[in-house]
């Protein structure tokens, strides 16, 4: 059994499966990243993590992220803005985004995201300066491969400039042609669609107020020629609902689905301001939204309306958004702040804890297109997290472990995360990186990058 991995007695494994959602006082045995066995027997492995006094659960799956912004969260200029304003003022920092921003800013992101339980993570990455933005991607998968998380880069797009009616600056956009030739390239270069992969791409032009109807229908074009799946923002504020009504005389949604941007390859993050006509579509054509709570929160753009989507069957899952209207990277967090917040607004009508947390994991590995991940089953991948009961903050709290992580909370880094069976975090740790050194190389980067 080379390289094999047993976590041992598990006191309540949480499955995220429709059969039987937790398991207690079971093994499980997990061979080249794969778990193969379940089981109340006696097995033997290479390593062993003794899990008596732990809850196991299946890995969380971060569906929409901007790490590039960790760079430039907490800044008081911009804290009591909306996004259009807030895109304007922040743009003029995130003109300056290198390599040597994107490497750091991804470790940063994706170690806390790694600490607090979260497997995989997908990165909305749509700033390419001229002269800086060349060898972006590869900087966030070479921090993907340090820290040992699986990756989806998307190589997102802007061609719509302030001159054009858009909202970036002439600096970060390019042309169709160069994002179509670079897009390709990098899914050439990166993708890799085998199950249990360790790195996937998206194409993901950044909205419909900063991109072209040229590159929108370009971009579907070519993502389903390379047989990768579709990303962008939707339905997040009123004011880009009246932007797509005034200059293409139809509502957002109307509006992508005549670019061919519906359908199981194709998710959308936040769709807080869908109609129930709309949310219908939706789930008919299994087109996906990614709910970014926190970051809805803060910008004061609204509540998307999952009790709705769920009851209707659209696919949805969860996401953090991006640091800067986030201010951090904690899908733990996320989690709980969307099972309250849907409490207030919904009452009995709101999901469950346990609800929240398959929305996190299965429902996350859904829009992304990865049925191997998002729960713990014989033949899934090896994805998952540790947490120990016996410390103060959970006493009493083991008994609903479905829902423990919304209706409780867990407010300090996981015991062990592990992905694609190897442990990538161990005591509240990373163990791929020093993370003194990350830090201080991160706070220099950011130095130079803020200046």
């Amino acid at each position: 059994m080379k390289g094999s991995l047993l976590i041992k007695n598990v006191r309540h494994l949480v499955t995220c499966n429709d059969k039987e959602p937790v398991r207690n006082n079971v093994n499980v045995l997990i061979q080249d990243g794969i778990i193969t066995k379940i089981s109340t027997e006696e097995m033997a492995a290479d390593d062993v993590i003794f899990a008596s006094h732990m809850v196991m659960y299946p890995g969380l799956i971060n569906t929409h992220h901007h790490l590039y912004q960790t760079f430039s969260r907490n800044l008081p200029q911009v804290q009591n803005m909306e996004l259009f304003p807030w895109l304007k003022t922040l743009y003029e920092i995130w003109k300056n985004v290198d390599n040597d921003v994107a490497y750091y800013s991804s470790l940063t992101g994706m170690g806390e995201l790694l600490k607090t339980g979260c497997t995989t993570c997908l990165d909305h990455h749509y700033v390419f300066p001229k002269e800086k933005g060349h060898g972006i991607t590869e900087a966030q998968f070479a921090a993907a491969d340090a820290l040992g998380i699986r990756f989806h880069a998307t190589r997102g797009s802007m061609d719509l400039s302030v001159k054009d009616g858009g909202l970036p600056p002439d600096s970060v956009v390019q042309t169709v042609d160069e994002i179509l030739a670079d897009s390709e390239e990098v899914v050439t270069k990166f993708h890799d669609s085998r199950p249990y992969s360790m790195r996937q791409v998206a194409l993901a032009p950044c909205s419909p107020f900063s991109v072209t109807g040229t590159l929108l229908e370009e971009s579907a074009k070519l993502a389903r020629k390379l047989k990768v799946r579709l990303h962008t923002h939707l339905a997040e504020t009123k004011d880009e609902e009246a932007f797509t009504l005034s200059n293409f005389h139809m509502r957002p949604l109307e509006y992508m689905e005549q670019l061919g941007w519906t359908g199981p390859d194709v998710w959308y993050a936040h769709g807080i301001h869908f109609t129930d006509e709309e949310l219908k579509l939706l789930a008919k054509t299994r087109t996906g939204v990614a709910h970014c709570p926190i970051s809805n929160m803060k910008l004061s753009s609204g509540i998307a309306k999952i009790p709705r989507m769920l009851e209707l069957g659209v696919p949805t899952g969860l996401a953090v958004d991006g640091s800067a209207s986030n201010d951090g990277s904690n899908l733990l967090e996320e989690m709980r702040v969307a099972y309250l917040l849907h409490r207030l607004n919904w009452s009995q009508n709101a999901p469950s804890g346990y609800d929240i947390l398959k929305l996190a994991t299965k429902g996350s590995a859904g829009i992304l297109g990865r049925p191997e991940l998002g729960e713990l089953s014989e033949g899934k991948a090896a994805d998952f997290f540790l947490i120990r009961l016996n410390r103060l903050e959970l006493v009493g709290a083991q008994y609903d472990p479905g829902s423990m992580l919304c209706t409780v909370g867990l407010k300090s880094p996981v015991d062990y995360t592990v992905v694609n069976g190897k442990i990538v975090v161990k005591d509240g740790q990373l163990t791929q990186i020093d993370e003194t050194s990350i830090v201080e190389k991160a706070s220099q980067s950011i130095k130079r990058y803020l200046a």
